[in-house]
């Protein structure tokens, strides 16, 4: 499964970065730089629906998704065309993401929270995402027991950071609420099949109390997507590829919203 392949290797990747750079060292490099914080939570929050545009070099079902990656001047046209916040790939064996592109889009952005989106499992890859500029971290029900999704989730709003906290099914999103999330993301893709349908979205949003913010990811591509998903009362999408093999992304978000 999926899922249980990136786990494994994200216990690897962990231990090797420990190992590199101590957990003592990256809290020095935190006191030195001190990256500035943005508020990721109250930019999901409002009126109207608010859209998150990810930074995403490649996917597992469909691989390259963008031949000229720039993930810079990607975060300047996201931030250009009004998206609340921006989502950066970080996992390097299946997304072809970096931790340098998390800092990258952060240092080329004036006011757009950021968000590290990964496999988290691990204290030392929230204070990681920290170092890097992150002011949000993705949070994965399925990849965490209730104990130690606690404990991440605690540990990053010590940090000034905001959990989005990542559900598929009902069972887990009393986890998530269990453990205090009040941002939560439903993501469409099954991460065992990859298979993606909004009906996950529809099916979970009813269930989520008033002051949670809904966050629905993956599988949306158009206008009316956006326009069912606000009517079902969500407050935020999750979109990469229909903005990263769009010609022009700003104006894919321009439209996705009806700007234009």
């Amino acid at each position: 499964m999926f899922l249980q392949q990136i786990l494994e290797k994200q216990v690897a990747v962990v231990v090797r970065s420990k190992a590199r750079r101590p957990l003592r060292q990256l809290f020095e490099e935190l006191d030195r730089a001190s990256p500035e914080l943005r508020p990721f939570k109250e930019q999901l929050s409002g009126a109207t629906l608010r859209l998150i545009a990810e930074v995403k070099q490649a996917s597992p079902s469909k691989g390259r998704l963008c031949q000229n990656f720039n993930p810079g001047a990607l975060g300047v046209s996201y931030e250009q065309a009004g998206a609340a916040a921006i989502s950066v790939l970080t996992e390097e064996s299946y997304f072809q993401g970096s931790l340098e592109y998390l800092k990258l889009v952060k240092v080329k952005t004036r006011r757009t929270p950021v968000l590290r989106k990964e496999f988290i499992i691990d204290p030392y890859q929230v204070v990681e995402a920290r170092v890097y500029g992150a002011d949000a971290v993705l949070l994965i029900v399925a990849a965490l027991t209730p104990d130690r999704l606690e404990q991440l989730i605690t540990e990053t709003q010590n940090l000034g950071m905001t959990p989005l906290v990542e559900v598929h099914n009902r069972d887990e999103l009393r986890i998530a609420l269990d453990c205090g999330a009040t941002v939560i993301g439903i993501n469409n893709r099954d991460l065992h099949t990859l298979e993606v349908s909004l009906e996950t979205t529809y099916r979970l949003a009813a269930d989520l109390p008033a002051g949670v913010i809904k966050v629905s990811e993956s599988g949306i591509s158009c206008r009316n997507d956006l326009i069912n998903l606000e009517r079902a009362g969500v407050n935020a999408v999750l979109i990469g590829e229909a903005l990263v093999t769009a010609a022009d992304p700003g104006r894919k978000i321009n439209e996705l919203l009806g700007v234009v």
